[in-house]
């Protein structure tokens, strides 16, 4: 296992970050990524002042199966709903152009938070998602009593938009949903991260592939390129 992807996995057992490089025949984005079980009001601070993208929660797909959480894009063409809802099939996901499926599950914002969306609510949401997902994980619990442990504490929709895994992993599919629970389980952690794309300080396309490195450089952060860490899990 090459030094990087060590200094990785050291980085995310401590609560830290690390950034992470899809590819480029991919988004060609860099995202900035915590353990989700570490996430404090200071972790979404850094996430929405130093990257600029969407705040998202990437969570494995055994996470996704133990509480049933649907995919959006089976949701939004699912016949009933499309009948009921006419505009839903005149916005069918069928023209991304770099995959054939949104990785988007329902977005999530715990019970106890306001609106949600400050640093401390979501901080709030995705540690507490995090630990009940371990909570659950380490008794066995899952079917319809994760589901209702689920709903005791979260509500739909939120302030957290939730990614979740492709089965078989990055086996299959190479977004950063995927190396991001991949990681999270190289390091032997729960796999639910919380991240953000980095954009250029315009915000007009992504921070390049170069600059991400520099700026992770700068700050003692560990940089990956995707095809490092499917090496290193063998996928």
């Amino acid at each position: 296992m090459d030094e990087q992807v060590q200094a990785a996995i050291k980085a995310f057992q401590h609560g830290k970050p690390v950034c992470l490089f899809d590819s480029e025949k991919r988004e060609g984005e860099t995202d900035l990524l915590f353990p989700g079980q570490c996430a404090e009001p200071a972790t979404m601070r850094q996430l929405r002042l130093d990257c600029g993208g969407l705040l998202f929660l990437a969570i494995g797909h055994d996470v996704g199966e133990r509480f049933s959480l649907p995919f959006l894009q089976d949701l939004h063409t699912h016949p009933s709903l499309v009948n009921d809802h006419e505009v839903l099939s005149h916005l069918v996901t069928n023209d991304l152009r770099y995959d054939a499926r949104s990785a988007f599950t329902l977005s999530l914002n715990h019970r106890e938070t306001y609106t949600g969306i400050t640093d401390h609510d979501r901080a709030l949401t995705t540690r507490r998602f995090a630990e009940l997902t371990a909570e659950l994980i380490e008794s066995g619990t899952e079917g319809q009593a994760a589901q209702k442990a689920l709903g005791v504490e979260f509500r739909t929709p939120g302030h957290i938009p939730v990614c979740r895994e492709t089965e078989g992993g990055l086996s299959r599919r190479q977004g950063h949903t995927e190396l991001a629970v991949g990681l999270a389980r190289l390091a032997g952690m729960t796999p639910v991260v919380i991240g953000a794309e980095m954009l250029q300080p315009d915000g007009d396309h992504a921070l390049s592939v170069n600059d991400a490195r520099v700026w992770a450089t700068e700050r003692g952060i560990p940089f990956l390129e995707g095809a490092q860490l499917i090496e290193a899990l063998g996928a």
